[in-house]
């Protein structure tokens, strides 16, 4: 019995010394990555105010550090020039804003190449820095146009009044987006909502990316039952962030008010049956084909349950990826630079 004692301790030791291992590493890597940027700032600030040299400058620069630093990487003078867009972008601000700063430099000059207005960029590496996105999946944000989706779009929510907690109630307007966009193989042009459900549970790991990274998947078909009838909830997740369950109902056609009363019973169940103390309100989110602005506004206004109301957009992955194939000459570029530096 007190081997066994002794074993549990030596084992907690051990992972009590792995984890501060990992700590120091990670910490080592965030300052790491953190001065280099603000050293890339720095070396754009002295190009950018070399440009009376002309371009050679660059070229010359280039070459005397590469002589000076062989084993180092980042001195190409496509680099240089980036650098010194880096510069020109952000010297406005007294330090680097914290999202830039703490970014990997691939992730920084993606957004320099691809977003040009600096508040919108700004704006991709703090939604990059907190979801943890790869700098393919940053790339694909872009190009799937988040920012408009998620700040410029129009959203249909009761969430103010119908949420108690204030902080809550503008975290889950952060969250909708209009429309989604879910890329799906093989979804057959005349879809029912069960085709696009089957769907959408076949390609979960893509469909929790455009939700966003903090809803879990519960399951779909969900049942929920009273004493003598049983209903099937399409979706039901769990955001982590909001602590409440997210129950999610999928239309293949326009927008009907009468979708507002089905969804308002299932989030009124879903409180009555699954919540519990620690939990909050449970959210219901509706996603239609198309929507009418006043329909939405007038179904919503009745019902005292926290529902939100959006589109979405079906791509089909295999129509997608033939369009793919054909990368254009600045998306090589960045693909050789990416793999040399």
């Amino acid at each position: 019995m007190i081997e066994n004692i002794e074993k549990i301790e030596i084992i907690k030791t051990i992972d009590i010394i792995k984890q501060d291992v990992i700590n120091t590493r990670n910490k080592i890597m965030y300052n790491a990555n953190r001065e280099l940027i603000n050293m890339y700032f720095r070396m754009g600030k002295n190009i950018s105010e070399n440009t009376k040299y002309g371009n050679n400058f660059i070229l010359i620069l280039s070459k005397s550090l590469k002589l000076e630093f062989p084993n180092s990487t980042g001195f190409s003078e496509r680099n240089l020039w980036r650098m010194k867009a880096f510069y020109e972008q952000y010297k406005d601000f007294l330090i680097l804003p914290q999202a830039v700063a703490e970014l990997p430099w691939t992730h920084n000059y993606i957004l320099l190449e691809k977003v040009k207005d600096r508040n919108k960029r700004i704006w991709y590496a703090e939604e990059c820095l907190k979801n943890g996105w790869s700098k393919t999946v940053l790339v694909h944000q872009i190009e799937l146009g988040l920012y408009e989706r998620k700040k410029l779009s129009n959203k249909f929510t009761n969430f103010n009044q119908n949420i108690e907690l204030k902080n809550n109630s503008d975290l889950a307007n952060e969250i909708i987006k209009d429309p989604y966009i879910f890329e799906l193989e093989g979804l057959k042009k005349n879809y029912v909502e069960k085709d696009l459900e089957e769907h959408m549970v076949t390609k979960i790991r893509d469909v929790l990316l455009e939700l966003g990274k903090v809803f879990c998947f519960i399951g779909n078909q969900y049942k929920i039952s009273t004493d003598n009838q049983d209903y099937y909830i399409d979706m039901l997740f769990y955001h982590l962030d909001l602590r409440c369950y997210i129950v999610v109902e999928l239309k293949a056609t326009e927008f009907k008010p009468e979708y507002i009363g089905q969804l308002g019973f299932y989030v009124t169940a879903v409180d009555k049956i699954l919540k519990k103390e620690q939990d909050n309100q449970t959210i219901g989110l509706l996603l239609c084909k198309e929507k009418d602005k006043l329909s939405v506004e007038w179904a919503l206004d009745f019902i005292s349950v926290p529902i939100g109301v959006a589109s979405y957009n079906v791509i089909n992955k295999v129509q997608k990826d033939i369009l793919d194939k054909l990368p254009t000459e600045q998306d090589i570029n960045m693909y050789i630079d990416i793999k040399n530096e």
